[in-house]
């Protein structure tokens, strides 16, 4: 089974990019964040294209902002929508759908952004978090939650963490909720693969910061034991990240059992330009 996360950033205005990297990668399932969209105009957008890609479809929307959705041909039960007793900010957002796919329970979560340490945003952030943590602890033990975590699970996560200090995605509160979470013994299929690789998931789409491949890794598979040991491959699209109209992270691609592609390296096609040196640049919003 080929599984896959994506932050979209916006269903519609990537809705061309979305289909045509379906063909082309032919993942089983997909879990999509920041769909932008109520769960009406979802299916009305993506429901018939998705019929005849032989898709069945999750979402959890609300109008403009947020937005998850899982997409399967692997099958699709049991689904729920949010996280039961999750804080709201101040109702509850859609941040979070899971299902069972293939006897696996798969959630798809948008961690909030929290925006600036101390705030009441990363009050909230860490919040939700923990109350994802509960969530996945009654869980199944054959699981996996994956999505945008808007949390750099280490130094190595970033292009330069001295360009991150005093920003959030990287500060030790919101770095030991995700470990809290991983201690349900959920594993990073991504980082246990390649521990020692430069690998990004978001680029701004300000300063050239793609094509310097100044990035994070922030959009994370976080699988259970019982399906971690089934991963062949683990791999960030970063094709999809390129050309016109892009969203600004790229897919995580995990291949269950085996792997089309051959185990192909972490990040597809490696960046072109050579990396910058630590405190060679700073991020957009700090110049």
């Amino acid at each position: 089974m080929r599984l896959a996360t994506w932050n979209v950033n916006s269903a519609k205005q990537r809705l061309p990019r979305l289909l045509s990297w379906l063909d082309e990668r032919q993942p089983d399932v997909v879990c999509l964040q920041e769909t932008k969209l109520s769960d009406d105009a979802l299916l009305e957008l993506l429901g018939d294209e998705l019929a005849r890609r032989d898709y069945a479809i999750a979402a959890h929307g609300e109008p403009a902002w947020n937005g998850v959705a899982i997409l399967s041909r692997a099958g699709l039960e049991d689904v729920a929508v949010g996280l039961p007793g999750a804080p709201g900010f101040p109702h509850p957002e859609a941040r979070a759908v899971s299902a069972t796919c293939a006897g696996i329970r798969v959630t798809s979560v948008y961690v909030p952004n929290g925006r600036e340490p101390g705030s009441e945003h990363y009050r909230y952030k860490l919040a939700w978090l923990a109350s994802l943590r509960d969530t996945v602890a009654g869980g199944p033990p054959a699981a996996i939650v994956c999505g945008d975590m808007n949390i750099a699970p280490t130094d190595d996560d970033v292009f330069d963490p001295q360009a991150y200090v005093g920003h959030t995605h990287v500060t030790p509160p919101e770095r030991a909720a995700l470990a809290e979470l991983e201690k349900l013994g959920l594993h990073d299929v991504v980082r246990d693969r390649w521990p020692d690789d430069r690998v990004f998931t978001y680029w701004d789409y300000r300063a050239g910061m793609f094509h310097q491949d100044l990035g994070m890794r922030i959009d994370l598979v976080l699988a259970s034991a019982v399906v971690a040991e089934r991963v062949k491959a683990a791999w960030v699209d970063r094709q999809a990240r390129k050309g016109r109209g892009p969203s600004d992270h790229a897919p995580v691609i995990v291949d269950l059992d085996k792997a089309p592609d051959g185990d192909i390296g972490p990040v597809v096609p490696p960046p072109s330009a050579p990396a910058k040196g630590r405190g060679a640049a700073k991020l957009p919003q700090s110049r």
